[in-house]
């Protein structure tokens, strides 16, 4: 049974953001080695980029790599890296005919040169896309992208260029590397763990968590449609009662 039809596309999350988690276990359970998961994890990404596209899902953001990635084995690393550079190459066609726009965060000079300019070549042809955004976040740590906030607000305080008095959620918001982007509204996470995991942390504070044992390579369309048709299930009242919603 299609569960797209369930989907009420007036109620659609503005930004989903997706914790990709299990492709090791998913190789392991296999008998393989980790970067057999990596790689099929890729085939859960094009499912899911092209599900909440033909949905109408304005911002997608995904959890590809976190800083604390750097310390898993370097074989591993080194494995990921190439992965998203043949991913990019392949995609390329994939993002255009979908009318994609393709964004990165994170600290992205920390990329290999190969797959810094490969994601800024995408990222380029692509700008001008409008259908969907694409974020990947790469080499990515919320803690970092908050110090990396405060840092730049505490430069410009002491230059006089921002009052103290005038720091609020919109001039944080304006500092953040997803500056362009709606809060969070749904965050889903695969393979079973329930935890946050230093992501969006700042742009998460209202989002609705969806946890799935699924694991990543597994993922499927009808797994995202289960997903947002449990998110529009639930009430959102950012801090008001039921009453004050409806």
């Amino acid at each position: 049974m299609d569960l797209k039809s369930e989907i009420n596309t007036s109620k659609l999350p503005k930004h989903l953001a997706i914790i990709m988690d299990g492709n090791g276990r998913w190789a392991k359970q296999k008998g393989m080695m980790r970067a057999f998961g990596h790689e099929n994890g890729t085939k859960a990404v094009r499912q899911v980029v092209e599900g909440c596209a033909e949905l109408g899902i304005e911002n997608l953001t995904l959890y590809a790599f976190s800083t604390e990635n750097w310390n898993r084995p370097k074989l591993e690393v080194q494995t990921l890296m190439k992965l998203l550079v043949s991913s990019l190459k392949k995609e390329i066609k994939t993002l255009q005919d979908n009318n994609i726009k393709l964004m990165a965060i994170g600290c992205l000079n920390e990329l290999p040169a190969k797959a810094h300019n490969e994601l800024l070549e995408v990222m380029e042809k692509t700008k001008n896309n409008s259908r969907m955004v694409l974020t990947l976040a790469l080499s990515y740590g919320s803690r970092e992208e908050i110090i990396n906030t405060v840092k730049k607000i505490s430069i410009k305080v002491k230059n006089n260029i921002i009052s103290p008095e005038n720091i609020d959620e919109s001039v944080i918001n304006e500092h953040l590397y997803t500056q362009n982007l709606h809060d969070v509204d749904l965050l889903i996470r695969t393979s079973g763990e329930q935890r946050i995991s230093n992501f969006l942390l700042w742009q998460i504070a209202y989002a609705e968590l969806y946890f799935t044992n699924v694991l990543w390579p597994d993922f499927t369309k009808q797994h995202l449609y289960e997903a947002i048709i449990e998110y529009q299930k639930r009430e959102r009242r950012f801090g008001k009662t039921s009453e004050q919603i409806n």
